[in-house]
């Protein structure tokens, strides 16, 4: 990982990492999003070839990015941090998003169709969430030493609830406002109830990784 930059998002200070310099002329910077209780790996992927920039964004609560006190961590904070960062680069990326990661580039394709130019969804930790339902509200104090990854991220995040008709509601988002054929792709084989009701939805692509990348490296910026 040759550099890091630092991006704010309200109070949080995000992490976002140069993974490999790459080839801007070749193609788009492909963003990584990592799983819960990950971070940005230093290294590109093996299954992972992208002739552009590869960079890696650091959740709230993850890796190098700000530890907020007390939790509060909702998987619409972190497509807040994936919209910071959009706005820091500036230009139109191509997101890989690994468990937790998936389920926010699905969310941030339909919030930012005007720069997420495809969104690979590929399986990781955090991929089911909590469920379709929400829980009782946790009232026990998570007892792990402090620093990231936090441990109310791996809790409150663990237990997000993500109903299949939402994540269908954002499918249809991203694919109406897009103007790729298929702006979703995904890869992942876990399937929880919100994945399972995205994949028929037209628009959405299903194979694996590396042809869900060849399939957005060569679509236009514009």
């Amino acid at each position: 990982m040759s550099r890091s930059t630092v991006v704010t998002h309200n109070r949080v200070s995000l992490a976002v990492h140069e993974v490999d310099p790459g080839d801007p002329d070749a193609a788009r910077p492909l963003l990584l999003l990592h799983g819960l209780g990950e971070r940005t790996p230093r290294t590109t992927p093996g299954s992972v070839e992208w002739p552009g920039p590869v960079i890696g964004l650091d959740f709230t609560g993850h890796g190098d990015s700000t530890v907020p006190v007390g939790g509060g961590y909702t998987s619409e904070i972190l497509v807040g941090d994936v919209d910071a960062v959009l706005e820091h680069l500036a230009e139109p990326v191509t997101i890989l998003g690994r468990g937790l990661g998936a389920y926010i580039a699905l969310l941030s394709a339909a919030a930012r169709p005007d720069v997420v130019r495809g969104a690979v969804l590929a399986d990781g930790p955090g991929v089911a969430g909590g469920g379709v339902h929400p829980g009782s509200r946790a009232l026990v104090v998570p007892n792990a030493p402090s620093g990231a990854p936090d441990p109310y991220a791996l809790m409150e995040l663990a237990r997000d609830v993500r109903p299949a008709d939402y994540a269908r509601t954002f499918a249809g988002f991203a694919v109406e406002a897009s103007d790729l054929d298929v702006p979703i792709w995904v890869s992942a084989v876990v399937r929880p109830a919100w994945l399972e009701a995205i994949i028929d939805v037209p628009g959405v692509g299903l194979g694996p990784v590396s042809r869900g990348l060849e399939t957005y490296v060569g679509v236009g910026s514009d």
